[in-house]
């Protein structure tokens, strides 16, 4: 469903941003009325310790917080649909600036509420008064010990000026001043790039996919030092922090301000371990499927089975969705439906529309989704993906105040995924002809060996060279590429060939710049996984546990949230039920492959 230009497109496909603001006038109105507004939470600078002032605080920071979120998701909106207008272009200009000012104007909040004594905070903690400011109070007297004195403070935020640079620098590096070379696909040359080797790894013929892989990994190679000298050098400011800050390690610190005990970091790395059997044989019946004497690691993205797509229309693809989610009831289905008829979702692609998918939700309105919709099986998934995340942000929204409706982003992934589950059921319930059923069994096994098994390899490799430097080994290209190799290995098995480039692999990941990341996505997939084959057997019960969680937003801690779905990440269960749908499906799909 692409378009020329967003005039074309029917009204239907379009979200209504009015349900924000009216018209772009009403948004120049409230941005002239915040900006003149703001300023005053700027007066309540040294009084936080007085109950009263406390209190009012916390109400008016909560509006102004609304208020400007309604302004920069409308301008943001707005700029995505078309990145060529100046006009909106300049609107998200502005608006991004207020954010930053604003940033600026509040940051007396933390270090003066930090300054309290602790009986003071445990005192307003407990305050009837204060129950919509309960967590983040406590959040703040248990990261008391980690906050230095005035001055200290000052120096970690000086270096923390260059020492974020790491990160800024790869992504220089890995966008612009790496060189990609050509090659020849089809009889034409093609510039490589890090969208244009996705694409070669899926392509039908392997000697394409071989030379793809192989002069893509060169040009890292090129320049290895270079950047294990870049990764080292962020995996030491990773540990500076942590030991600044009184920390046993640089995982206890991320994980600290994550609220998810170190119990589920370890868990998931000793569970992988103990159930790398299922992701070994599914390598084995991909070498065996696509014909190949030798699998190799630029062998495991191409699709098995061909025409196998589901192409439908978009009316058609939301009535899939609906069917895959009926097992959550019909109050669920009722707000999916009015999101389908109320426009909260942007459809169609036009040529400077913004590429991809995602939902944004607006305090004290409703959540929005963007799509660019193709008859694709892909898409059909995009649209209960990310309306996953939308209903998310509306209960979480509706069931809890303001202070306390954001989610932290260890669960974030976790109702989106479990709708991609709901529907992937559903259709294999359903569809009767065996190739399409084959395509989505491997759709399913791929989504695990990509993100649980995959982004847990990254996430030990994490682990291993924060350990090293905290024990003082250097990290170099040749320690690094030693140890991935090893894991690479310890994941993937023995069906395939472990290409000598692979052991490179750790150098291209952003990812692994903001330090014990990637392990979420992981913890994501098993979670929504294990919810989805607990609606799928046990029904109203764990439909009623679910939507408990989805209600939570950050009242909890994401670890505690989770139980609640009945979902024990410190516990070996969910993993198992991962590891057994994970074999499953893949009995399922040697059975139809016979």
């Amino acid at each position: 469903m692409a378009y020329t230009s967003r005039k074309d497109i029917p009204e239907k496909y379009k979200w209504n941003l009015g349900d924000i603001f009216t018209t772009p006038q009403d948004w120049e109105t409230a941005f002239a009325e915040f900006e003149k507004n703001y300023t005053q939470l700027a007066q309540y600078k040294g009084k936080l310790a007085d109950k009263a002032a406390l209190l009012e605080f916390l109400k008016l920071s909560d509006q102004t917080d609304v208020k400007l979120g309604q302004l920069y998701c409308y301008a943001c909106m707005s700029y995505n649909e078309d990145s060529q207008d100046s006009e909106k272009q300049a609107r998200y200009s502005r608006v991004y600036g207020l954010l930053t000012k604003y940033s600026a104007l509040t940051s007396f909040v933390s270090p003066e509420l930090s300054s309290l004594p602790d009986s003071l905070l445990k005192k307003y903690a407990a305050d009837p008064d204060f129950s919509d400011y309960d967590v983040m109070l406590k959040n703040i007297l248990s990261g008391k010990k980690h906050i230095l004195s005035a001055e200290e403070e000052m120096l970690m935020a000086n270096v923390g000026s260059f020492s974020s640079q790491f990160q800024e620098v790869f992504s220089r590096l890995d966008s612009g001043d790496i060189k990609f070379r050509k090659i020849t696909v089809d009889g034409k040359k093609v510039q490589l790039g890090h969208g244009v080797y996705s694409m070669l790894l899926q392509h039908k013929d392997q000697a394409v996919r071989k030379k793809a892989f192989e002069t893509y990994y060169k040009s890292y190679i090129e320049v290895i030092n270079t950047l294990a000298g870049l990764y080292e050098g962020s995996v030491k400011a990773d540990v500076f922090r942590a030991r600044a800050r009184k920390f046993k390690s640089a995982m206890e610190a991320a994980l600290f301000y994550e609220q998810v005990d170190k119990k589920v970091y370890d868990n998931l790395i000793k569970c992988l371990h103990a159930n790398f059997e299922p992701m070994h044989r599914y390598i084995a019946l991909r070498k065996k499927l696509l014909g190949v004497e030798t699998l190799n690691m630029y062998d495991l993205y191409v699709p098995i089975f061909e025409d196998a797509d589901i192409s439908c229309e978009y009316e058609e693809a939301c009535e899939l969705v609906k069917k895959g989610l009926a097992p959550l009831g019909k109050d669920y289905l009722d707000v999916v439906q009015h999101a389908f008829d109320n426009r909260w979702i942007d459809v169609c692609e036009t040529p400077t529309k913004r590429t991809g998918a995602y939902s944004m939700g607006v305090p004290g309105v409703h959540p929005y989704m963007l799509l660019n919709y193709q008859k694709t099986t892909h898409d059909v998934f995009t649209i209960a993906h990310e309306m996953g995340h939308s209903m998310h942000t509306y209960y979480s929204e509706k069931a809890q105040p303001v202070a306390k409706a954001d989610y932290k982003i260890f669960v974030a992934e976790v109702a989106s995924t479990c709708n991609e589950v709901l529907l992937l059921k559903y259709l294999l319930s359903t569809v009767t002809d065996d190739n399409v059923k084959k395509y989505l069994l491997q759709y399913y096994l791929d989504m695990l060996r990509t993100t649980m098994y995959r982004q847990a390899m990254f996430a030990e490799f994490e682990q291993i060279t924060h350990a090293m430097a905290e024990k003082g080994q250097p990290l170099t290209a040749e320690s690094m590429c030693k140890k991935y190799l090893k894991l690479n290995k310890m994941y993937y098995g023995k069906a395939v060939r472990h290409n000598k480039e692979i052991k490179y692999e750790w150098a291209r990941i952003p990812h692994f710049y903001r330090a014990f990341y990637v392990y979420k996505y992981s913890t994501g997939i098993i979670s929504a996984v294990c919810i989805a084959e607990k609606i799928l057997s046990e029904g109203a019960p764990a439909v009623e546990k679910y939507k408990q969680f989805l209600s939570l937003g950050g009242s909890m801690d994401p670890v505690s949230e989770l139980k609640v779905a009945g979902v024990d990440l410190t516990s070996s269960e969910p993993f198992d039920v991962v590891a057994k749908s994970f074999r499953d499906t893949l009995s399922q799909l040697e059975e139809l492959c016979k």
